[in-house]
C-alpha cells in the first residue's frame, strides 16, 4: 500500500497570536489505516485535521511551514475546493456543518456539487443514513434532531462524498456508547475499501482498535505507534492529558501481571492467573427517599407541535433535595425534553410538574430560572455578552443586585470553574471547553438550588472532564441537587447517586448508581452498556464505582 498521508515538518502558527499551533509535525500515514490521534485540549489536534484538506492554511490564516502531502497532492498549493472530495472532514463543532432544510438535503449537498448521478446520490443518501441510523429521519429538519442526531448526520453528509481520506474531530462525544461503536465501525469499511481514516478521540477505548495512536501535547507529536505501545505508558498519558485505560490501570494498581486494554483482556488475565475469584454481585443501594421533593414530574407527555414528535410518553419522576442524578439513554430518547420540563423551558403537553409542590406554569419565569439554572447541551446556544464578565454577570443583573455582590459572585464562580482572569476577555474567542465554562459560571452567579447540565463534560479533555465533574461534586455537597445528562458512563459511574434511563420518551430504568449499572440486559435495550471499570466489575462481582474503590475490595478478598 502506498502512502495516503506524509507529513513533513509542519508547524503552524494562527495569525494575531505568538504560540504556534503546531510545532515540527511528522507523520506517515499508508492507506487504509485507522489512526486515533489523541491529546489534551489546546495540543493542537483540530488544527492538524484542518491542515489535511487546506482549511489551514487557505481559510485559517498564519504562519505556515513545511508540507503536507494527500496522495502526492501537496495541501498548502491546493484549493480548498480541490481538497473536499479527497479529504472529508467532521467537525468538532459539527452544528456548524449543517444548514439545509432537511436530512436528505443535508445528505445530497457534497454529491450534488460533485456533479454524480441522481440514482447515484439516491443510494448514496439511503446507504449511509442507514448505516447512521437516520433511515426513517429523512425527512426531518436537521434543527429538530438531538445533538446526537445532528452527529450522525454530520458524519453521514460527509461519509456520502466517499472520500479517499476521511477525518473526524471527536465524532463520537453526542453520542450513546452503542452508536459510538456503530459510527466507529466505520474504520473496518474503509480498511476494506482501502481508504484511510484519522479520528480525533478522546475514549482510550476506541484507540484500542486503531492501527496507530498519535500522542500530541502542546502542539508537537510526542508518541506514535501501535495501540499497545502508546496508551501503556501511563505516564505520558497523563501529561498529555489523556484518560488511561481504567483496566491497565486497575492492573497496575493491584500489581496483577499483564497489560489489559480491555475488559475482555482484562477478564482472560484474571483466569489465566487466578487473580481473583468471580462471586455474585450484590445490589441495593440506599435511596434519597428521606429529603424532601424538590421536582415533581407527574404523567407527563410532550409533544413538539411543529413535527409532531410524542417526545415524552406518561414520565413520572420524583427529585428530592440534594440528590446528584445522572440522566442517560439514546440519542433521542428524550432527556433533554425532560429536562427542559424541569425548569419551565417546556410545556406539558398534559400532565404536570411541581417544584416544592407549586405547579411551574403558577411561578413566575424569572423566578424558576434562579432556583433551577440550566446548562444547555451548546454551551453557544446560551452565551451572547461582550465580555465574560458580562456573561456571568447578567443574570444577576436583571435580579437587581447590588454592584458589591456582582462583583463577588462572578469572581467565585470563575474561581470555581477555573476561569479567573478571563473577565476581560471575548467568550465566542475561547475553546469550546472553556466557553462551556462560561455558560457553567453564569449559571452557578446565580446561586440556583438546582443545576441541570446538559453534557457538561462534552468537548473536554480527560483533565477537564475531572475539573468539571469534581467542581459539579463540590457544588453537591454545598447541597445543590445537581441533574446532569450525558453519555459519559465512566463520569455517571464515579459521580451520580442515582440513575434514569431512558428509552423512547419513557424511563426503562430508575435506581442507584451501581444497581443500576448491573442491569446490562436493560442497558443494552437503551443502546447502552456499563463503563469499562464495572463491565469488569459486573464479572467479579464488586460493588465499586471507582478504581480506588476497586482495589480496595479486591484486595481484602
Amino acid at each position: 500500500m502506498g502512502a495516503a498521508i506524509s507529513l513533513q515538518d509542519l508547524s503552524f502558527t494562527y495569525a494575531e497570536t505568538t504560540r504556534p499551533a503546531l510545532r515540527n509535525i511528522n507523520g506517515h500515514i499508508e492507506e487504509g489505516t485507522f489512526v486515533v490521534v489523541m491529546g489534551h485540549e489546546g495540543a493542537g489536534k483540530s488544527t492538524l485535521c484542518y491542515s489535511l484538506n487546506a482549511l489551514v492554511p487557505r481559510f485559517f490564516r498564519g504562519e505556515y511551514c513545511g508540507k503536507v502531502l494527500v496522495h502526492g497532492v501537496e495541501v498548502a498549493k491546493a484549493r480548498i475546493a480541490e481538497m473536499a472530495p479527497r479529504v472529508g472532514l467532521v467537525l468538532q463543532d459539527f452544528e456548524a456543518q449543517l444548514f439545509s432544510t432537511s436530512v436528505e438535503l443535508e445528505m445530497a449537498f457534497g454529491p450534488e456539487n460533485l456533479g454524480l448521478p441522481r440514482d447515484e446520490i439516491e443510494q448514496r443518501i439511503d446507504r449511509y443514513l442507514r448505516f447512521v441510523g437516520l433511515a426513517d429521519m429523512r425527512r426531518r429538519e436537521p434543527a429538530s434532531l438531538s445533538g446526537g442526531q445532528k452527529q450522525r448526520l454530520a458524519i453521514a453528509s460527509v461519509l456520502a462524498l466517499e472520500p479517499a481520506v476521511l477525518v473526524m474531530d471527536e465524532p463520537t462525544t453526542d453520542l450513546d456508547p452503542i452508536g459510538r461503536e456503530e459510527v466507529l465501525s466505520v474504520a473496518d469499511t474503509l480498511r476494506q475499501e482501502r481508504r484511510t481514516l484519522l479520528v480525533v478521540e478522546q475514549d482510550p477505548e476506541v484507540a484500542t482498535d486503531a492501527d496507530q495512536v498519535w500522542l500530541m501535547r502542546e502542539g508537537e507529536i510526542v508518541a506514535q505507534g501501535p495501540p499497545r505501545q502508546v496508551l501503556t505508558d501511563l505516564d505520558l498519558l497523563e501529561r498529555c492529558g489523556v484518560q488511561p485505560p481504567p483496566t491497565l490501570a486497575l492492573f497496575r494498581a493491584l500489581n496483577w501481571p499483564g497489560q489489559p486494554l480491555t475488559p475482555e483482556e482484562a477478564i482472560a488475565l484474571i483466569q489465566q492467573h487466578g487473580l481473583a475469584r468471580p462471586r455474585p454481585l450484590k445490589v441495593g443501594g440506599q435511596t434519597a427517599d428521606g429529603r424532601p421533593v424538590i421536582l415533581d414530574v407527574q404523567d407527563v407527555d410532550y409533544i413538539y407541535p411543529a413535527r409532531e414528535v410524542e417526545a415524552l410518553k406518561g414520565v413520572s419522576l420524583q427529585i428530592r433535595e440534594g440528590e446528584f442524578v445522572a440522566l442517560i439513554g439514546q440519542n433521542g430518547s428524550g432527556k433533554t425534553t425532560l429536562a427542559k420540563h424541569l425548569n419551565g423551558l417546556l410545556k406539558p403537553t398534559r400532565g404536570e410538574v411541581l417544584y416544592r409542590g407549586r405547579p411551574l406554569q403558577e411561578i413566575r419565569r424569572t423566578e424558576i430560572a434562579h432556583q433551577v439554572g440550566y446548562v444547555f447541551q451548546n454551551p453557544d446556544h446560551q452565551i451572547f455578552s461582550n465580555t465574560v464578565r458580562e456573561e456571568v454577570s447578567f443574570s444577576l443583573k436583571m435580579a437587581g443586585l447590588d454592584e458589591k455582590t456582582i462583583r463577588e459572585r462572578v469572581a467565585e464562580a470563575l474561581e470555581v470553574v477555573g476561569l479567573s482572569g478571563y473577565e476581560e476577555e471575548v467568550p465566542f474567542t475561547l475553546t469550546k471547553g472553556e466557553r462551556q465554562r462560561v455558560a457553567v459560571a453564569s449559571v452557578l452567579a446565580a446561586q440556583p438550588e438546582v443545576i441541570i447540565l446538559d453534557e457538561p463534560t462534552t468537548g473536554l479533555d480527560y483533565r477537564h472532564q475531572r475539573n468539571m465533574m469534581e467542581m459539579l461534586r463540590a457544588l453537591h455537597r454545598r447541597g445543590h441537587t445537581v441533574i446532569i445528562i450525558t453519555h459519559s458512563m465512566w463520569v455517571t459511574a464515579e459521580y451520580a447517586e442515582r440513575v434514569i434511563v431512558m428509552k423512547d420518551g419513557q424511563i426503562l430504568l430508575d435506581a442507584p448508581t451501581r444497581d443500576a449499572f448491573a442491569e446490562e440486559r436493560i442497558l443494552a435495550e437503551a443502546s447502552l452498556r456499563p463503563p469499562t471499570l464495572l463491565r469488569l466489575g459486573n464479572y467479579l462481582g464488586t460493588s465499586a464505582l471507582t478504581q480506588e474503590a476497586m482495589v480496595e475490595e479486591l484486595r481484602s478478598l
